[in-house]
């Protein structure tokens, strides 16, 4: 290989996140275990590019719920250059989705649906959440909580 191409040749790796695609399929999310918190869309590890450098891969874990292609790019190098107050945001809204998991799986399993347990959600613990959600988005979230749940019964 010539100085130039090792100069600006910017990876040769495969992404480990999306395999290459540049896209994160419903495979990756299941594979890397992370339903009901990414849906599929670009892939924000090698922004779309299906490459990653080794760099990346020591610093940055493939599975990071927070990296997702809807934060501003800001958020996202910041994530990528390692900065401990946005991991710990990332952290702390990862320990917030699964406590929202956690609780809509509770009250459905006390046969509430969708609307009863967001209403309830709203009145009782939305005052303490450190993330906002409107009531459109949280029973459609809801309600992909419910389906996934039934499909593990099937």
């Amino acid at each position: 290989m010539s100085i130039l191409n090792f100069l600006f040749k910017k990876s040769d790796l495969e992404c480990p996140r999306c395999l290459g695609k540049g896209f994160v399929d419903r495979d990756d999310i299941r594979r890397l275990k992370k339903q009901l918190k990414w849906v599929p869309a670009p892939c924000a590890y090698c922004n779309g590019s299906g490459k990653t450098t080794k760099e990346m891969l020591s610093k940055v874990p493939v599975d990071i719920t927070y990296l997702t292609i809807d934060l501003p790019e800001s958020e996202i190098e910041k994530i990528k250059n390692g900065d401990k107050e946005t991991l710990e945001k990332g952290k702390q809204k990862e320990l917030f989705l699964d406590h929202l998991i956690k609780y809509v799986q509770d009250q459905y399993a006390n046969n509430m649906d969708a609307e009863t347990i967001a209403d309830l959600y709203l009145r009782t613990e939305s005052e303490n959440a450190l993330f906002s959600i409107e009531r459109e988005n949280l029973i459609q979230y809801i309600q992909e909580i419910i389906e996934l749940k039934k499909s593990e019964f099937k």
